[in-house]
């Protein structure tokens, strides 16, 4: 068997999302309910405009999120989540119970990692209706 390396799943996922902002994008988009270029700025990462723009292009391009004009103000765009990227969930999960047993500084409640760590697929049913609930 001859090895491809553009056959392997972690080299794809990496080229999707494998930069310092866009999971951080996806988080906050999944948890925190933003939708517009401001909301991103504004969450206190530190991303800077043209990274930003750059990162919602790609995600975008990959179909992660979607762009849509805002139906109350045609001069903004709302961003959703497809459902390409509402599929990364558990792996946002996942990232989640293992970060808050690894790094102490990590804010996530041990309740919630337990729930991800002993039923991963019925947190994430709980967090995708609420998912659905806020758009």
């Amino acid at each position: 068997m001859i090895y491809e390396p553009n056959q392997c799943p972690i080299r794809f996922g990496l080229g999707v999302f494998g930069d310092h902002w866009s999971l951080l994008i996806i988080r906050d988009m999944m948890f925190r309910g933003h939708t517009r270029f401001q909301d991103f700025l504004d969450a206190g990462e530190g991303i800077s405009t043209n990274v930003l723009s750059d990162r919602l292009s790609r995600l975008e391009a990959q179909q992660i999120i979607s762009r849509q004009k805002d139906p109350s103000n045609g001069r903004q765009v709302i961003y959703e989540l497809t459902d390409k990227g509402k599929d990364l969930l558990p792996i946002m999960l996942t990232i989640f119970a293992w970060a808050e047993k690894y790094d102490p500084k990590t804010r996530v409640s041990k309740e919630l990692a337990e729930r991800i760590r002993t039923d991963l697929f019925g947190a994430r049913d709980e967090i995708l209706a609420t998912i659905k609930q806020s758009i």
